[in-house]
């Protein structure tokens, strides 16, 4: 238990941090997810519909993405790291269309 009140404080800082970081990884992961499983719908069906839904939800994961390496969530390394997996999941779906 903290002694101190500079401590005590310090405690109760690094929790609001770690449940704002929380709050960030988790929508990055949900997007994450969101984005990959449209890439599948797209391979399986590529039309012009399917495609803007992909791109939709690309750009929200970039975008999540570059917020929270902005807030120090995540390492830009991380966050670049993040956004080629991305690229590469949709440049992988349909390599015959590129």
């Amino acid at each position: 238990m903290a002694n101190s009140k500079s401590a005590i404080k310090r405690i109760q800082i690094n929790e609001r941090n770690r449940m704002r970081n929380k709050t960030y990884k988790s929508a990055v992961r949900t997007l994450m997810k969101k984005y990959f499983q449209a890439v599948e719908v797209y391979s399986v069906n590529p039309n012009e519909d399917q495609k803007k839904v992909v791109d939709a939800s690309m750009s929200a994961a970039y975008s999540k993405i570059d917020k929270a390496v902005k807030r120090g969530v995540f390492h830009k390394n991380n966050g670049a790291r993040k956004k080629a997996r991305l690229a590469k999941a949709l440049k992988n779906a349909l390599p015959q269309s590129a």
